[in-house]
């Protein structure tokens, strides 16, 4: 296909609310898949936890926290394998398509009892995702030329779908799990990627441009200053744009140890010392996992409005990236007095609590990852986009794992002293990070 009718047929190509067609092909990809994702991760840890009599493995909480983290921490982790696969074998259209496969083998392999049917799950599932999460999120990049305005805004819309999924996987997914029967809760989640796999192939079509931009940028042209130029040999612009991404990661994995306790401590907390009921209606603890999904659909189109309506006024990324630190940071100060009140007193606390802490959570997670996702694509060479998306995946590996860790410490520390320590860091970072803004810019080059 030549640049002539490439150009052609994105002029004809009908939009999706203003956005390339692909956008929502990819929307819709993600929203399944991350039904599967958080609808089994909404209750893993309580299904790890709970006694064998109920159905459950009965680890107690230190093993189940360790392996809570090691497998969420290596679904981040595979992302680098995932996007050097794309780039040097597979392309991201197929990479996406065998990771969709592999996940759906997974959480129906969770849905039998057997313990080695469970590791196996977990495996695929690692693997499978891995080769679905970076390139699925390069792909919404190159749905967009370079510097098209709209692309911060488009991955907003995106992050959108995400946490649609997000939202509505641990409300099913979790109740048929706590209320029924854990391993229909597996099932749930794998019928769920199923679904996200059939539309995939079904939308290939809005992807064409997409999948046509990433093959060309993997391939190295004769006409270039350099004929040779291996895919790793980088300009000294290039230097300082990855330069500036390892700094983005450093933070971004600070910000991920404190927000990914969602599903370890926040989630035992929840079970364990929150009130499970809203006027007389009761429900499961999974159900907490929604929230802070439920808060991201409902602000996710005012954060988009918000950058493209403030145009150059718009903050630059370290000044998000700082913002977000400081609102993970007080959300786990909001916690401190109600862990007081929860094991002190005695009592279960009110739903108001988590509530609130996942609110301002997310306002912070707004300010970083559509944000940080967006800016991976723009500060990497293209030649190398997708395993750089995997690096920034990375982060929330190294998050993951410690959100696992901590965990551990939930039975055998007090929980003010837990959340307290959490919150501190979190502050700590922000204020190292807004004194290294100046510094930032110049790597970036020009990048905002």
């Amino acid at each position: 296909m030549t640049e002539a009718s490439i150009a052609t047929s994105r002029l004809t190509e009908a939009t999706w609310f203003g956005h390339p067609r692909g956008v929502s092909t990819l929307f819709f990809t993600e929203m399944w898949e991350r039904f599967s994702y958080y609808g089994m991760r909404a209750f893993l840890i309580l299904y790890m936890t709970a006694p064998a009599a109920k159905g459950g493995l009965g680890f107690d909480v230190e093993r189940a926290g360790g392996i809570y983290g090691l497998y969420t921490g290596s679904v981040w982790m595979a992302t680098i394998g995932g996007g050097l696969v794309a780039d040097l074998l597979l392309g991201q259209y197929r990479s996406v398509l065998l990771g969709a496969l592999l996940i759906t083998a997974g959480h129906f392999s969770l849905a039998f009892h057997a313990l080695p049917f469970f590791f196996t799950g977990l495996f695929l599932i690692v693997i499978g995702t891995g080769l679905l999460k970076p390139n699925v999120s390069s792909m919404v990049g190159s749905l967009y030329d370079t510097g098209d305005p709209r692309r911060d805004a488009g991955y907003s819309i995106f992050y959108m779908g995400i946490n649609l999924g997000a939202a509505t996987g641990p409300l099913i997914a979790g109740y048929l799990a706590q209320r029924v029967n854990w391993h229909i809760g597996f099932a749930c989640a794998g019928v769920g990627m199923l679904l996200g796999l059939i539309q995939y192939i079904l939308g290939q079509k809005h992807l064409r441009l997409a999948i046509e931009r990433l093959s060309k940028q993997t391939k190295i042209k004769e006409s270039e200053v350099v004929p040779k130029q291996s895919k790793f040999k980088f300009t000294p612009t290039e230097w300082k744009r990855l330069g500036a991404v390892v700094v983005f990661f450093l933070f971004a994995s600070i910000f991920w140890g404190a927000y990914e306790q969602a599903g370890t401590t926040l989630n035992l907390f929840a079970d364990r010392y929150t009130r499970l009921s809203v006027l007389g209606f009761s429900f499961p603890s999974s159900w907490f996992q929604s929230v802070p999904a439920i808060f991201v659909i409902t602000l996710a189109p005012i954060f988009a409005w918000i950058w493209v309506r403030l145009g150059p006024r718009e903050p630059s990324s370290p000044v998000k990236f700082t913002f977000a630190l400081v609102f993970v940071g007080l959300a786990f100060l909001l916690l401190v007095p109600a862990a007081d009140i929860a094991q002190n007193a005695g009592i279960r606390v009110s739903p108001l609590w988590l509530v609130g802490v996942y609110f301002l959570q997310v306002v912070g997670e707004l300010c970083l990852s559509p944000v940080g996702m967006s800016l991976v694509t723009k500060l990497s060479p293209q030649r190398v986009v997708g395993m750089m998306m995997g690096v920034w995946f990375l982060s929330i590996a190294m998050g993951s794992v410690i959100a696992g860790k901590l965990a551990g410490l939930f039975e055998s520390y007090p929980l003010v002293k837990l959340f307290g320590a959490v919150g501190m860091v979190a502050i700590a970072a922000a204020f190292l990070l807004f004194l290294l803004i100046k510094p930032l810019k110049k790597l970036m080059s020009g990048i905002r």
